[in-house]
């Protein structure tokens, strides 16, 4: 295919008006020359199969995740024990008959089902465990019992069986005594209030939700930036960037890469996104689903910003390259960029959060997870959005001036501070 199918750019006339872009006003044609670039790169990279296959992976990856969760969520945890006698027998069935009075926390009925299996003796228990037959055994006689386990006593049943022998023992001791058990534990029990009951799952949760939102960003900026600058470089490589840079002005150009990787990335994030949000809503954590749907917003919104602006960066990185080969080099500053950015977004906290909420790029994954955490006032991201407009725009006006000045150099590998010194 040749260069003037790939970008059916108007010639002669609209040409030559393009070509001096510079000097007066572009011809209507030339000015919308970057959708015609924007379209060329969504249709390449739609027909990349890498790109197809990363995006139906990261997909299966989020669906198995949920499914995984939701089905193991209603799981009830099965145990065996293993019995030889009729004391151990009788011990088994109070302790799985009053599970719910004597067992709280992670043995909450429902959670633990305990199946009873009888041996006629020791040596027979003990070998159902060796064998795997039984998670434990119980041996032994009232006041000496003993749970058997292979290199490990299972802690489910050292809880539910501890708690009955217990309670057993209290129970007989104290009619020993001609006394009863409330006597004897009155005011030896401390009770328990917790002020925010849903903290402890609620910050795993949260958690999850930024790192969630750092390795969505990481894998899009990368992802599309790398695929930028190599799109650049191969056509610097191959000269073709001089004959589009005789058709358009290079400004058009860079437009067109760049409007065509952030539609393609938004897709892709909206698309994660809506698949994480469907997801939570099967789990038993629907009631943070208002305050995430609200985060993923603002995530969008200003994940679109920052984005931007690192395309405009990835663009120029492969504009300073002159082969392939330099794009790793060229691209390290934008990529420990994006890495500072994102994880010290997600690990930061207190006031350094708060100050990291403003930051542009590293505001894309800080933010939402204030507005996660109900940290944030209504209009912060507002203002976060706004900073980081002001920065993309800095950022993008530097980017275009460093792009145009060093894309036609093909002699060696520039820096930054060479292409700023070239003349256009």
């Amino acid at each position: 295919m040749t260069t003037t199918d790939q970008f059916p750019f108007p010639s002669d006339t609209a040409t030559d008006s393009g070509a001096g872009a510079g000097t007066g006003a572009a011809a209507p044609e030339t000015q919308s020359a970057w959708r015609i670039v924007a379209g060329r790169e969504i249709m390449v990279k739609l027909r990349d199969k890498n790109f197809i296959i990363s995006t139906l992976t990261t997909l299966a990856i989020m669906v198995i995740a949920f499914a995984v969760s939701f089905f193991v969520g209603g799981q009830t945890e099965s145990k065996t024990l293993a019995v030889a006698s009729p004391e151990s027998v009788a011990v088994a069935e109070q302790a799985t008959a009053d599970e719910g009075a004597a067992m709280s926390g992670p043995f909450a009925p429902g959670d633990l089902e305990v199946t009873i299996s009888e041996y006629p003796d020791v040596a027979a228990a003990e070998q159902a465990v060796s064998e795997g037959d039984a998670d434990a055994a119980l041996i032994g006689a009232p006041g000496e019992w003993i749970l058997v386990g292979t290199d490990s006593v299972d802690s489910s049943l050292a809880g539910l069986i501890g708690a009955t022998v217990a309670a057993d023992a209290l129970e007989t001791n104290a009619a020993a005594a001609g006394t009863t058990v409330g006597d004897l534990t009155a005011g030896s029990e401390v009770g328990e209030r917790l002020l925010d009951p849903d903290g402890a799952a609620d910050e795993g949760v949260q958690f999850i939700a930024g790192f969630v939102f750092v390795f969505l960003f990481y894998l899009a900026a990368t992802l599309f930036g790398y695929a930028i600058a190599n799109s650049v470089v191969e056509e610097k490589q191959s000269r073709i960037v001089e004959i589009l840079a005789a058709a358009i002005p290079l400004r058009q150009l860079l437009v067109g890469k760049v409007v065509g990787a952030t539609v393609l990335a938004m897709g892709q994030m909206v698309l994660f996104v809506g698949i994480g949000l469907i997801g939570l809503s099967f789990t038993e954590y629907t009631a943070l689903l208002p305050a995430m749907a609200g985060a993923a917003a603002w995530y969008l919104a200003l994940f679109v910003i920052g984005f931007v602006a690192l395309a405009c960066l990835f663009a120029v990185a492969g504009a300073l390259a002159t082969r392939a080969e330099d794009v790793q080099s060229t691209s390290s500053p934008v990529l420990t960029l994006i890495m500072i950015a994102t994880f010290g977004g997600l690990f930061v906290s207190g006031t350094w959060q708060v100050v990291a909420s403003y930051i542009p790029i590293m505001s894309t994954v800080t933010m939402p997870i204030r507005l996660v955490e109900g940290t944030a006032a209504w209009w912060e991201p507002i203002v976060a959005m706004i900073v980081s407009l002001v920065a993309a725009a800095l950022v993008i006006g530097v980017a275009e001036r460093i792009y145009r000045r060093s894309i036609m150099q093909t002699g060696r590998k520039l820096t930054y501070r060479e292409a700023l010194k070239l003349s256009e």
